[in-house]
């Protein structure tokens, strides 16, 4: 039986609970006294009975106080230097999440992981469906050097959802400065690539990532299989590879896959099958959203599904590769290359970015995406609007209250349905 488990040597607890049943037994004691001299008044029973009692209460809380306490330290390692009522509340915060919509993310790069921190504060039923077309920096070169999967995208997404202490976290993220063959490198990029040698599968050595990091969700590629961008340019020239196609900062026309006959990640499918919320973005346009929508089984198994479908477009342009195009635009390259049926709302931001931000971006040749709302409205979809970018060097949204926003706006959307 498991509780003799309890009994074995070593744990410490075995003495906390003989003296909690000496306790428990001196109070029966007592019980039984009081009943047989009720009728009967001796002070020196009756001071005898208190004084045991008292013994017996004092015993059990001293045992049940060693007995917390040893549970205390067995779990307190796992949490850094987390005082036993954090760990409790964030226990039982975690344990209400699990009660939130199933989450569909889909995009990559640092759009995406950002993403996922917002919207685990509302849900657990997260999956990430991640683009594996990255060939540039340390995915790039093991993408090419091991023959797998570029982790990169991938690794930023683990660490968005990980419940596992600072120090894990910032040990995944670190990148190696120095070392030949290692700079550049980052260790969580070794790390999964490491794993995927030793169990020769990508897909498992994922999932061993996301248990060393206490995910709060799924982490999936979006197809298994190695696949290469390749995109057509305004000016009729092509490119191929990301890294080739963003560095070029020309104005596409389109993208396709190579080859374009790729499967999907089955978890990826059945994740979107019974999906209550599929968001899409934000991030690159035809570089990280788009890879994800050209593969025919997800665009297939999106269009299927019951679940309400969100594109979160990006605050700025992109120099060359979306530049000049307003939101409109972007919504309809999305479409163009899949099906008008993808999305249901878009979300658009408003806020006013400070005139100094806006300065040094357009020096690298991005601007405010313009926000031709009533032109998507027209065309049938939902807007979804706020001020939700954060304080920075950067423009990024506040993915928190981006989540809350889009939650909402879904639950309103629940709402009229029933209606």
């Amino acid at each position: 039986m498991k509780f003799f488990k309890w009994l074995y040597p070593g744990i410490g607890i075995k003495r906390w609970i003989i003296l909690c049943s000496l306790g428990l037994g001196f109070i029966v004691v007592v019980a039984l006294l009081t009943v047989k001299t009720m009728s009967k008044t001796s002070v020196l029973l009756a001071s005898f009975a208190t004084a045991l009692l008292i013994l017996g209460i004092f015993l059990i809380y001293t045992s049940i106080k060693h007995m917390v306490r040893i549970f205390v330290r067995a779990l307190m390692p796992l949490n850094g230097d987390d005082s036993l009522v954090d760990i409790v509340y964030q226990k039982r915060r975690v344990d209400s999440l699990l009660h939130g919509p199933r989450v569909v993310a889909i995009g990559g790069g640092t759009g995406l992981s950002t993403m996922l921190s917002g919207i685990k504060t509302v849900t657990s039923n997260i999956t990430a469906i991640v683009t594996v077309t990255d060939t540039g920096g340390s995915s790039g070169r093991l993408r090419d050097e091991m023959d797998i999967l570029p982790p990169g995208d991938i690794r930023n997404c683990l660490v968005a959802l990980a419940d596992a202490g600072p120090l894990i976290r910032d040990l995944f993220q670190y990148r190696f400065e120095l070392g030949e063959g290692l700079k550049g490198h980052s260790f969580g990029n070794l790390f999964i690539t490491a794993l995927s040698m030793v169990t020769g599968d990508f897909e498992k050595a994922i999932a061993e990532s996301s248990k060393v990091l206490a995910i709060r969700g799924r982490v999936l590629p979006s197809t298994l299989e190695k696949v290469t961008i390749v995109g057509e340019f305004m000016d009729g020239t092509s490119a191929e590879g990301e890294t080739h196609i963003t560095g070029l900062k020309k104005p596409l026309r389109s993208i396709r896959l190579r080859p374009d006959d790729c499967k999907a990640c089955q978890e990826a499918l059945d994740a979107i099958e019974i999906a209550d919320l599929i968001i899409m973005g934000p991030g690159s346009l035809y570089t990280s959203i788009l890879p994800n929508l050209l593969i025919k089984d997800i665009r297939e198994a999106v269009l299927r599904s019951d679940a309400y479908k969100v594109y979160i477009m990006n605050a700025m342009t992109q120099p060359g590769e979306t530049t000049g195009m307003s939101a409109w635009d972007h919504l309809n390259v999305i479409i163009d290359h899949t099906d008008p049926r993808i999305i249901d709302a878009c979300f658009v931001n408003t806020a006013t970015i400070p005139e100094g931000m806006l300065q040094r971006y357009a020096k690298q040749g991005s601007v405010p995406v313009k926000l031709n709302i009533e032109k998507i409205r027209e065309k049938g979809y939902r807007i979804i609007q706020g001020d939700v970018l954060q304080e920075g060097e950067q423009v990024r949204h506040d993915s928190e209250r981006l989540m809350k926003l889009i939650l909402d706006h879904y639950k309103e959307h629940i709402q009229r349905a029933k209606e």
